[in-house]
């Protein structure tokens, strides 16, 4: 399974981009997106970025991403 979490370009150089979410880091292929710029968001999948997103959706996707990860945490704790 594949999930599509939005990545934070904060490096290029020549043709790759190291994108970071969560404070990992990532390296991803520009092939695709050849106009990304640093400070802008992507999705990335099998080393390539294939998706730029606008910083407002990109955030709003982060959001439930952590939303997520809290709930599940809960979840387990209560299990328990």
């Amino acid at each position: 399974m594949c999930l599509a979490i939005p990545m934070k370009v904060i490096e290029i150089k020549d043709n790759e981009a190291v994108a970071e979410v969560g404070g990992a880091r990532y390296r991803a292929n520009l092939t695709l997106l050849p106009d990304i710029k640093i400070g802008e968001y992507i999705i990335v999948h099998a080393g390539f970025a294939i998706e730029k997103l606008d910083e407002e959706a990109a955030l709003e996707t982060l959001q439930i991403w952590q939303d997520i990860a809290e709930y599940s945490e809960k979840r387990e704790k209560r299990k328990r």
